[in-house]
């Protein structure tokens, strides 16, 4: 493709090296695993996890005489992901020959597409803090996957594992739009979360069925694009930015001391991090592509993408801009929401239960901090703990109520998911003789022993009202976190002569 530079150079995301300034340049080829029961030219399952060659067909093993037929799941899949993706979907492609040898590619080359693959342009919309930076899609096409060679069974033999040859790939190829290691995880996770939304990928990048292959070159900010280097199957976001970081420094160590980068692919060892090389990068005229003969070209109509495009789910950009508007939650917290579709789906259920509409901002806020610190803290979702969306909004409603205070209502869920999970908010609030306290009589005592103690403090706030709040907290630990705190500020203004 033409590279075609579309960013203004970012000193903030510039590199700096011993001789200057430096831009790094990045571009991805993503292997997407299609969802499917079935593989791409063959009928072999897709399963994971099968004993090694139990998913092969004669097809896959490339008998001779066997012919591919298209797997039509597997076109619907990549076009329901071009339109995610806001991409051309072109209703004409072709099936090409790619040659290459490797002992676990049974025909001897992979079944791709070329110059004519099923989506075009496109793009993916990165939340970059404070800015929306829009990243283009060359191309996505469809293609079938090799077999794995497994190399550590035997001392002196390598083995041949067929499962995956044949399974569907969508390639999603980048344009060069990518400027840091922090965009780069960006793109990746948000390309991933597209493909859940949609259903066309798992995304289950420690399974294999997506990865990524990187393109890193530098420059000086703004000049020509300098030579890259491509690492191969890259399998983690986390490791995607430590493979940038390192292959860029690598890259500009080699400059400044004078030498030149050589075009190659290389591996990213996540061990040492670092990159190593794997081989001279190969252009497309080395692979020898010619349109496959044994199939015809691939083509459908304005109503078939129409279908389509009619079932589509609500996109993350969609319904992060719905949950703004509806719900008044902040830009950031409706990111997170839509991380996955099933949170979207949680704090959905939350906000509604009963038929209620409860208030978005203090859902979003009990779900973004205390319920996902807890989930975090078992590496699940906040979708996959105990936590029943009855009861979250059964917590939202005691605060909302003033029944409990925010203090009382972390208190209250800590309990639920130490003690008692299946526990019913309300019932453990009135059981425990958790509610607040308004009528403040029983603490007024120990309001005035504080005030009385401290008089430097007294003295501090008369003459700067704002600094109440260190007698509110006193109080409210005095109280076991139980008071009112808009009664119990009320009450040490009225203590305090602060009232107007």
């Amino acid at each position: 493709m033409t590279l075609i530079d579309t960013r203004t150079p970012d000193p903030k995301r510039f590199i700096s090296g011993s001789t200057g300034d430096w831009e790094v340049i990045i571009g991805m080829e993503v292997h997407a695993q299609v969802t499917s029961e079935s593989k791409l030219f063959s009928g072999s399952s897709t399963a994971f996890g099968n004993p090694p060659n139990s998913n092969v067909s004669f097809v896959d093993a490339a008998m001779p005489g066997m012919l591919p037929t298209i797997n039509e799941e597997c076109v619907r899949q990549a076009v329901r992901t071009g339109l995610g993706l806001k991409a051309v979907i072109n209703k004409r492609s072709v099936f090409d020959r790619k040659n290459y040898f490797y002992p676990d590619l049974p025909q001897g080359y992979q079944i791709s597409q070329f110059k004519d693959p099923i989506v075009g342009e496109g793009k993916v919309l990165l939340d970059m803090g404070d800015e929306t930076i829009e990243i283009g899609i060359e191309r996505l096409h469809l293609e079938q996957d090799a077999g794995k060679s497994i190399h550590d069974q035997h001392p002196s033999m390598s083995f041949v594992d067929l499962n995956r040859s044949g399974v569907a790939l969508m390639e999603i190829v980048s344009k060069p739009d990518l400027r840091s290691a922090d965009e780069a995880k960006a793109y990746l996770s948000k390309l991933r979360t597209i493909l859940r939304y949609l259903g066309t990928c798992d995304g289950n990048m420690e399974q294999g069925s997506m990865r990524a292959d990187v393109n890193v070159s530098v420059r000086r900010p703004g000049g020509e694009f300098g030579t890259r280097c491509e690492i191969k199957n890259v399998n983690s976001v986390r490791f995607a930015g430590q493979a940038i970081e390192y292959e860029a420094r690598r890259q500009i160590d080699i400059l400044e001391d004078g030498g030149s980068i050589d075009q190659e692919t290389r591996l990213f060892d996540p061990k040492l991090g670092e990159t190593r090389s794997m081989r001279s990068k190969e252009e497309a005229h080395d692979y020898r592509y010619f349109p496959d003969p044994d199939l015809l070209p691939l083509e459908f109509d304005d109503a078939f993408v129409a279908a389509l495009a009619e079932h589509l789910p609500e996109l993350p950009d969609e319904k992060k801009a719905r949950f703004v508007r509806d719900y008044g939650v902040t830009p950031y917290d409706a990111m997170v929401l839509t991380l996955d579709r099933e949170t979207a789906d949680y704090f959905e259920a939350v906000v509604a239960h009963g038929g209620s509409k409860r208030d978005g901002k203090a859902v979003a806020n009990l779900l973004n901090a205390d319920v996902a610190a807890y989930a975090n803290s078992q590496g699940l979702a906040v979708w996959e703990t105990h936590l029943q969306p009855a009861q979250i909004a059964g917590i939202v409603d005691l605060v909302a109520a003033g029944t409990i205070s925010s203090k009382i209502a972390k208190d209250l869920l800590q309990i639920i998911i130490a003690e008692e999970p299946e526990g019913e908010p309300a019932e453990i609030v009135e059981r425990r003789g958790m509610k607040q306290v308004t009528d403040l009589g029983a603490i007024e005592k120990v309001v005035d022993e504080i005030i009385a103690a401290n008089p430097d403090q007294v003295a501090k706030v008369q003459a700067k009202p704002t600094m109440i709040g260190w007698f509110v907290g006193q109080a409210m630990k005095a109280s076991g976190g139980k008071a009112n705190p808009q009664a119990l500020n009320e009450l040490m203004k009225r203590k305090l002569g602060l009232e107007e």
